[in-house]
């Protein structure tokens, strides 16, 4: 084990990836450009080639269908978005066809397609370059969503996705590039559908996604001091989701907040709580469900604004006092 940042994980992942299966290739916008994705590819093109390693034209729409095209023809592509906004040019390949291509054609094709999609948020970048639509793409059947938090999670969820066997939306924010942590250098996998407990507590339930993992970490902590356990459970992939270690951690505590870098109406959050509601978990609950997410409102450009537009650990500890009427 060593200490390294997500983006460094992220990075090994790929290398390791590449050269081990022939199979994978990483195809995308600006794979080769420090802009577009940062230390992220660092050194994929010099060690692997314009074959391996495929710059392309800015056609969301255009690239998915050659990504998905080319994991029906049984190679393993790694699809990057380098800003998930602009994935909306690419819903119908990835709706239509990558999603439905198995159960149309009755388990005989599977497509083994990894989408890297980036969220950008803050930096006033505006309403049009801050969009997290995990949700969205969750809500489509035959497609998985993965969510990494940690340097340990994304290197291992990428190479789970890559060797799925299916279309894997992986979901990646770029407020966590400069997170360290513990991360083997040899080859793993973390399971799809299986989630962790990064903090144990008996008084709340926070279960949060991605970035908002590090913000309900940072809030745990705090209210521990002031005598408050926040278990913060971390479900890693949206869909499927690890539904029984939710529960179970809802049931001991009886309260719940949930925390996701989207938006209210519709969202994660609101899937979370609804499968807590439909349960019968929900007749142990002590004070209403809460949502810590983002207004329904698109992201501002001015920096001042975007202070009360991105939610905080400080969202989640008020949250969580109003849980427990303090």
């Amino acid at each position: 084990m060593r200490t390294i940042t997500y983006v460094e994980a992220l990075n090994e992942a790929l290398h390791q990836l590449l050269e081990d299966d022939d199979d994978v290739f990483l195809i995308g916008q600006g794979v080769n450009s420090p802009w577009y994705v940062g230390a992220s590819c660092a050194g994929l093109l010099d060690r692997f080639g314009t074959k391996r390693i495929i710059d392309t034209p800015v056609s969301e729409n255009a690239v998915t269908g050659v990504a998905v095209g080319a994991a029906l023809a049984g190679k393993r592509p790694i699809l990057e978005h380098p800003r998930m906004d602009f994935m909306y040019y690419a819903f119908d390949p990835i709706a239509n066809q990558a999603a439905n291509w198995h159960y149309m054609m009755g388990s005989q094709l599977s497509v083994p397609l990894t989408i890297w999609g980036i969220i950008n948020r803050g930096g006033e970048q505006g309403a049009q370059h801050s969009q997290a639509i995990h949700a969205m793409l969750a809500h489509l059947p035959g497609l998985k969503v993965v969510m990494p938090s940690t340097p340990y999670d994304v290197k291992g969820l990428l190479r789970a996705s890559v060797y799925d066997g299916n279309p894997v939306l992986l979901v990646d924010d770029r407020w966590l590039y400069r997170i360290a942590g513990e991360v083997p250098e040899e080859r793993y996998t973390v399971p799809i559908g299986k989630g962790v407990v990064r903090r144990e507590g008996k008084d709340v339930t926070i279960v949060a996604t991605s970035y908002m993992v590090q913000e309900a970490i940072k809030a745990s902590d705090r209210l521990r001091e002031e005598g408050i356990g926040a278990e913060v459970i971390d479900p890693l992939t949206l869909k499927p989701m690890d539904t029984h270690l939710i529960l179970s951690s809802v049931r001991k505590t009886g309260r719940l907040v949930v925390a996701d870098g989207g938006w209210k109406s519709f969202g994660a959050a609101a899937e979370i709580m609804a499968l807590v509601g439909e349960s019968d978990v929900s007749l142990d609950l002590k004070s209403p469900m809460v949502r810590v997410t983002l207004p329904d409102a698109p992201a501002p450009a001015s920096r001042t604004l975007e202070k009360h537009y991105f939610r905080t650990s400080d969202d989640i500890i008020k949250a969580a006092r109003d849980q427990l009427g303090e």
